[in-house]
C-alpha cells in the first residue's frame, strides 16, 4: 500500500525530489523499468498523482514511447517546481539545480559555471548536424549520420589489458551496422537485445564491415541527442556533452521563464534583437543554423553592447596636463641615433609628442612585431617626457626584460644628459633606500623595472609617462598600479604579441594605435623546420654543424606551472647532456630559479659569445636581443601557444644574418597540430595572432585572463564579430547621450565590474 500523500510545502518538496531521483536512475539505467520496484507506473501513481496519464502502458511500451514519457514527466516536474521560480534564484549556486551534486558542480565550476544563470549562458560553441538519416543499405565511408535499427546482437571481449571493446550488431532491414565502444562498460547494461536504438557517427569500413566507433546512440524516436541539429559545448574530462546538454534543458525548464528582459522593447526592435529568453532557449535548442545563429548574434550583441557602455563609463574623464616638450632634446636624440627611423617609428614618435602636449592624459598601443624597433619609439617618448622636466618610468614583465631594457635604454641615452637607473628585486636594501631617495626627489629621470616599481614604498617626483611593455604579459592591475603613481600619467603599452583589430576595438576602445610596419633592419625569413621526436638526432646533427662553424643559439624547453620540477629537471638533463655531446662548446643554462645576479651571468657569457649554446626555460621568451643568435631549438613545442612560439623565434636572426628554428613535437590534439602547421607556414606577426585567435579564441592574449574577462564574452567570436562590435560601440554611444537605464548600468557592473575597472587604465 502507498504512502500517504504528503500535505505540507516541504513535504511536497520531498516528494518532487524522490521522483526526480526516481526519472534520473530510469533515465540511467536506459529506460527498463527497473528504477523502482514494482515499475514506474505504479511509483508515479503513488508519489505523483498529476503524472499518472503520462505513464500509463510504461511497461508494456516500446524504449521509444518510454523516453518521451520520461520527457513529459520531467516537463512536468519543472512546471511543478518552478511554478514559484524567482528571477533571483538564477544566482543561486549550481548545486541547487537538482541532478548536481558535489561532483558534478565541481566539474561545472571548472567550466566556469557557478550558479544557474551561467549554466543557461554557458552557450555551445557549434552546431553538429545530426539531422540526416539514412538506411544501412545506403551507407558509405566517410558518412556522419543518424541510423536507426534494432540491436540484434552484443559482445565484450578484453583486446589487452586496460583495454575492453563492445561490439554491437545493428539490423534495419537493409543491412548490418557494428557500433564499437573502448572502455564503456556501462553501455553493455544499457543497450538491450530487441530494442530499437538510433545512432550518430562518422561510418567507416573495417574487415569487411561498416562501423561507427564511440556513437552517440538513445531509444528509436526520443530524437534528442540524434536526429537533429544538436548544440556541442566545450566540456572537460568527467563531464560529457550528453550530461550537459541535459543539465542545461533542465534548468531552462525549470528557470527559462524568469530569465530577465535587459533591453526595453523599442530598442530591440531598433536594434534587430529577440527577447533575451528567447534567444537563450533558442541558441540551447534550435531548429537549424540560421534559428542558432539569429540567437547567437542577438547574445553576442548584448554582450558587446553592456561591455562597451561599460568601457564609456569609465572613459577617462580626469584633467591630465600638457607637457611643455622640447624638440631640441628629442632632435639631439634622433641625430646621434647610428640609424634613421623607419617611416611608421617616425608617424608613432609624431602622435606621440601631441599625444603628450594634449591636455589629457595619453593612452597609446604601440604594436609592431617582434624586431620592428618598439624600444626605439619608446625611448623617443622618454626623451620628450623628460624634455618637460617629468620623469618617466619603463616597466618589464620579467628581471631578464627590464635588464635588457636598461642596458638598451641606457646606451640610446647616453650622449643626453638624462640618467637612467633600473629598480629591480634583489638591491642591496641601503643600495635600494638610497635609490628610492633619488627618485623620490626626481634626480633619476628615467627608471626600469618590474613590477618592483609599483610596490607601496615607490614615489615619484613627478611621473609624466608610464611605458609598459609586453601588456599581455602583466595583471593589468600592475598596469593600473603603475599609472597611480603619477597625476594624469601618460600610458604607453607596447606589445610585440600583435593584437586582432576585433581585440583592439574591444579592449583597448579608448586607446590610440600605432603599428609598427616596417623592419628597421632587413631580415632574412626564419627558416621554420616541424620535425617529428624520433627526428630529433638529426636537429642536432645540424646543430653540431651549426655550433663548429662558431654560430650560436638557444635549446629551449618548455615550462608548465604543474610540472615545473619534471621540466626544470628536463632543461638541466638537456644541458648535462648537450655539454657531454659537444665537448669543445661552453654550454650555458638559464632558468627561472636562478638569482637575478646569476641570470644577468649567464646573458652577460651569452652576448658575449663566452656561452655558445644556452638551454634555456622560456624564460627567454620575450625581449632578449642577442644578435648573432643564429639557430633555435624548441622542445616539446605541442606545449607553447602560437604566439609564444613566435616570439621565440624573434630570439634569432635579429642581426639580419640567415636562421633556423627546429620545433620539435609529435602532437596530441588537433589543435596542437593546427598550432604547429601555422608557426611553421606564417612568419608574419598579426597573421600569426589572427590565426591564434581562429585556432584557440582569445585565450590571455589580453592579460586579462586571470581576471575571468575572457570567459565571459560567451556568445559573441572575436574573429567573425568586427561588424557586430561596431555597431554595439555605435549603440553604446548613442545610448550615452540618450541616458543608460539604471537596470543596463547595473548589469554591466554586475557582469563586467572588476574586469572594466582593470580594462579602463
Amino acid at each position: 500500500m502507498g504512502s500517504p500523500m504528503p500535505t505540507t510545502k516541504g513535504d511536497a518538496d520531498e516528494r518532487l525530489a524522490l521522483v526526480r531521483k526516481v526519472l534520473e536512475l530510469e533515465r540511467k539505467q536506459g529506460f527498463q523499468d527497473r528504477a523502482v520496484i514494482g515499475g514506474l507506473e505504479g511509483f508515479i501513481s503513488r508519489h505523483l498523482p498529476e503524472g499518472r496519464e503520462l505513464v500509463g502502458g510504461y511497461r508494456a511500451a516500446d524504449l521509444a514511447r518510454r523516453a518521451q514519457a520520461l520527457e513529459r514527466l520531467e516537463q512536468l516536474l519543472a512546471e511543478l517546481e518552478g511554478g514559484q521560480a524567482q528571477p533571483r534564484e538564477l544566482h543561486q549556486p549550481i548545486e541547487e539545480l537538482p541532478g548536481v551534486g558535489e561532483k558534478r558542480a565541481l566539474l561545472l565550476k571548472k567550466l566556469g559555471i557557478h550558479t544557474i544563470e551561467d549554466l543557461l549562458t554557458y552557450f555551445p560553441r557549434r552546431l553538429e548536424d545530426r539531422s540526416r538519416r539514412k538506411r544501412i543499405g545506403e551507407l558509405r565511408p566517410g558518412d556522419e549520420v543518424t541510423v536507426t535499427g534494432t540491436v540484434k546482437a552484443k559482445s565484450r571481449m578484453r583486446v589487452r589489458p586496460h583495454l575492453e571493446l563492445i561490439k554491437v550488431a545493428v539490423d534495419d532491414g537493409t543491412g548490418f551496422l557494428f557500433a564499437i565502444w573502448y572502455n564503456q562498460p556501462w553501455v553493455w547494461e544499457e543497450l538491450r537485445q530487441g530494442e530499437r536504438y538510433a545512432f550518430f557517427g562518422k561510418v567507416q569500413s573495417r574487415y569487411g564491415e561498416l562501423q561507427m566507433e564511440n556513437p552517440v546512440w538513445e531509444p528509436a524516436g526520443a530524437d534528442f541527442y540524434t536526429g537533429r541539429w544538436v548544440p556541442i559545448y566545450p566540456t572537460t574530462e568527467g563531464l560529457t556533452q550528453a550530461t550537459l546538454q541535459w543539465l542545461i534543458q533542465r534548468a531552462l525548464r525549470r528557470y527559462g521563464r524568469v530569465i530577465p528582459e535587459l533591453f526595453p522593447q523599442e530598442l530591440r526592435r531598433r536594434w534587430g534583437l529577440l527577447p533575451r529568453a528567447e534567444a537563450i532557449k533558442r541558441i540551447h535548442s534550435p531548429a537549424g543554423p540560421e534559428d542558432y545563429e539569429r540567437a547567437r548574434r542577438t547574445l553576442a550583441f548584448e554582450e558587446l553592447l553592456l561591455l562597451q557602455v561599460g568601457l564609456l563609463l569609465r572613459e577617462r574623464g580626469e584633467a591630465g596636463r600638457a607637457l611643455p616638450v622640447d624638440r631640441k632634446l628629442l632632435e639631439k636624440f634622433l641625430a646621434q641615433l647610428p640609424f634613421s627611423l623607419t617611416p611608421s617609428q617616425k608617424r608613432a614618435l609624431a602622435a606621440i609628442e601631441e599625444d603628450l602636449k594634449a591636455p589629457r592624459p595619453m593612452l597609446r598601443l604601440l604594436q609592431g612585431d617582434v624586431g620592428s624597433g618598439k624600444t626605439v619609439v619608446a625611448a623617443g617618448a622618454c626623451v620628450l617626457a623628460i624634455s618637460a622636466g617629468a620623469q618617466a618610468a619603463v616597466m618589464a614583465p620579467t628581471e631578464i626584460l627590464a635588464q635588457q631594457h636598461f642596458l638598451v635604454l641606457r646606451e640610446l641615452l647616453s650622449p643626453l644628459p638624462v640618467r637612467v637607473e633600473l629598480l629591480a628585486g634583489g638591491l642591496p636594501q641601503k643600495q635600494r633606500e638610497k635609490l628610492l631617495r633619488e627618485i623620490a626627489t626626481g634626480e633619476v629621470q628615467l627608471v626600469v623595472g618590474t613590477h618592483a616599481l609599483i610596490q607601496e614604498d615607490v614615489e615619484f617626483s613627478d611621473l609624466g609617462l608610464a611605458v609598459v611593455d609586453e601588456q599581455h604579459r602583466f595583471g593589468v592591475i600592475q598596469r593600473a598600479a603603475l599609472e597611480q603613481k603619477g597625476r594624469g600619467t601618460n600610458i604607453l603599452v607596447m606589445s610585440a604579441t600583435p593584437i586582432p583589430r576585433t581585440v583592439v576595438l574591444t579592449l583597448y576602445g579608448q586607446f590610440e594605435v600605432s603599428v609598427l610596419e616596417e623592419m628597421p633592419l632587413p631580415r632574412e625569413r626564419v627558416r621554420t623546420v616541424w620535425v617529428s621526436e624520433s627526428r630529433r638526432e638529426e636537429v642536432y646533427q645540424e646543430i653540431g654543424e651549426l655550433l663548429a662553424k662558431g654560430e650560436k643559439g638557444y635549446v629551449i624547453f618548455p615550462l608548465v606551472e604543474e610540472s615545473e620540477e619534471l621540466d626544470l629537471r628536463a632543461a638541466t638533463e638537456a644541458y648535462m647532456e648537450l655539454s657531454r655531446r659537444f665537448p669543445g662548446v661552453k654550454v650555458g643554462l638559464l632558468h627561472g630559479r636562478l638569482s637575478s645576479e646569476e641570470k644577468q651571468s649567464v646573458m652577460a657569457a651569452f652576448r658575449a659569445g663566452e656561452v655558445q649554446l644556452l638551454v634555456a626555460t622560456t624564460v627567454v621568451e620575450v625581449g632578449l636581443d642577442v644578435p648573432d643568435a643564429s639557430f633555435l631549438v624548441i622542445e616539446h613545442a605541442d606545449r607553447f601557444g602560437l604566439a609564444q612560439l613566435h616570439q621565440l623565434r624573434g630570439r634569432i636572426g635579429r642581426g639580419g644574418q640567415e636562421a633556423v628554428c627546429f620545433a620539435i613535437a609529435d602532437p596530441k590534439t588537433e589543435e596542437a597540430r593546427k598550432r604547429l602547421t601555422a608557426f611553421r607556414d606564417i612568419s608574419d606577426g598579426f597573421k600569426i595572432a589572427e590565426a591564434d585567435l581562429r585556432i584557440r579564441g582569445p585565450g590571455d592574449l589580453l592579460g586579462t585572463a586571470q581576471h575571468g574577462f575572457v570567459s565571459r564574452l560567451r556568445a559573441a567570436n572575436l574573429v567573425r564579430d568586427v561588424g557586430l562590435l561596431e555597431r554595439a560601440r555605435a549603440a553604446a554611444r548613442q545610448l550615452l547621450v540618450q541616458g543608460v537605464p539604471e537596470r543596463l548600468r547595473r548589469e554591466v557592473e554586475r557582469r563586467f565590474g572588476e574586469e572594466l575597472e582593470l580594462l579602463g587604465v
